[in-house]
């Protein structure tokens, strides 16, 4: 079936330099009021079922995303298969030399859970109102699970017998306590890029984790992108995205690909939500602060992901730009495991901005020149160099 495409347009930001087109990344990615987008834009053809496929009420694009946007599932539990390819080599070899990053504890969600960030997981996921979380992280002879329960937010990793703990902060989201690694926190950080760059369309309907839902599907305009499309299956009842596909513009596997293969909307046992450090666990106490409870893996995948850089350009080409400080900084190319890793992923460029490397992924690049400036996003290569030129 040839979906209907319908476009959102926004204007120009306040914040915006006429000049370059350069914005604060902070306020770039602040959220799109989805609920207000314009009937007029976003489509009003309603979907059709392709052969095979549930047979439900038709719809239109905005009222799937105003769908989504009211969804406020609150109870529920299942299984969430993850997949991530962003075409990097195994980094398992270096994981010694770097350390544990963010924190000394093995059980810190904000180290272990980056391990989604490659290959194949499966995660087990529950909630009961905005007070109670837990998502589990299965591995082939460990489990590593993080847990909110009312102001306590407990990490634990069962093949060190370490624990993580600290003290959740109250009056926020109710996302706010948990990782961002399911199909609705995925769904969340591309509709924040849904504007007059962007087409959205509603493409049938299909059967996922054993409910029925729609397929919306948001793509990018602009040439530039690295992405070719953004596909969210909701849940026909709830609104609950079940599944999120990013599929890069040079084709092959998905970049990341996240869906429930088994949900329930019963309210979870309380138990689920019960923890006490194992006897002889090593405990690591940690003051609540504003990054504790893990990364947001959401936002590495939408236009404008990266805080505290500035930007230039729009929508799904925006770049994010900043000085590192280094001018003249060789290290990428020096010896040593992360230096090998950096130097196989560069290539080297030039232009009216002068001399630089450019590290390839499947989805994100970024362009580091000679003088120390970076230049990354979901973009092309040729796109940074253009950027970089602009820039100077």
């Amino acid at each position: 079936m040839a979906p209907y495409e319908s476009d959102h347009a926004t204007g120009t930001g306040p914040d915006e330099d006429p000049r370059t087109g350069r914005r604060k990344a902070a306020r770039y990615v602040v959220p799109v009021a989805v609920v207000g987008v314009a009937a007029a834009t976003i489509g009003l053809v309603p979907a059709l079922a392709a052969s095979g496929d549930p047979d439900l009420p038709k719809i239109t694009a905005q009222q799937l995303v105003e769908k989504i946007a009211k969804s406020d599932v609150q109870r529920m539990s299942g299984t969430v298969k993850v997949s991530t390819d962003l075409g990097l080599p195994d980094l398992s070899s270096l994981q010694g030399g770097m350390g544990s990053g963010q924190g000394d504890s093995s059980a810190d969600p904000r180290t272990k859970l980056t391990e989604l960030a490659s290959g194949t997981h499966t995660l087990r996921v529950a909630a009961d109102g905005p007070e109670k979380q837990k998502v589990s992280l299965l591995e082939r002879d460990a489990e590593y699970s993080l847990i909110h329960n009312d102001k306590n937010v407990w990490g634990y990793d069962s093949a060190s017998n370490e624990v993580f703990h600290t003290t959740a902060q109250h009056g926020g989201d109710q996302r706010e306590h948990r990782p961002s690694a399911t199909p609705d926190d995925f769904a969340e950080e591309a509709l924040k890029s849904v504007d007059s760059t962007t087409s959205v369309t509603v493409d049938g309907t299909a059967r996922i984790a054993g409910r029925d839902a729609y397929q919306l599907v948001i793509k990018p305009k602009q040439s530039g992108s690295t992405v070719r499309d953004v596909t969210i299956g909701v849940d026909a009842k709830t609104g609950l995205p079940l599944k999120f596909t990013l599929t890069p513009k040079s084709g092959g596997a998905p970049v990341l690909d996240a869906g429930f293969t088994k949900v329930s909307f019963a309210a979870p046992p309380a138990s689920t939500f019960d923890f006490r450090p194992p006897k002889g666990a090593k405990v690591t106490e940690e003051k609540p602060g504003k990054d504790e409870h893990g990364p947001d893996f959401g936002e590495e995948f939408a236009p404008g992901g990266l805080k505290g850089a500035d930007t230039i350009g729009e929508g799904w080409t925006t770049i994010a730009t900043f000085d590192t400080g280094a001018k003249g900084d060789k290290s990428a190319q020096q010896g040593g495991a992360m230096g090998g890793f950096l130097g196989s992923l560069g290539d080297q460029v030039s232009g009216d901005f002068g001399k630089g490397t450019v590290f390839s992924t499947r989805l994100v690049n970024a362009l580091i020149t000679d003088d120390g400036t970076v230049y990354a996003g979901a973009v092309t290569k040729d796109a940074l160099v253009k950027a970089a030129d602009a820039d100077k």
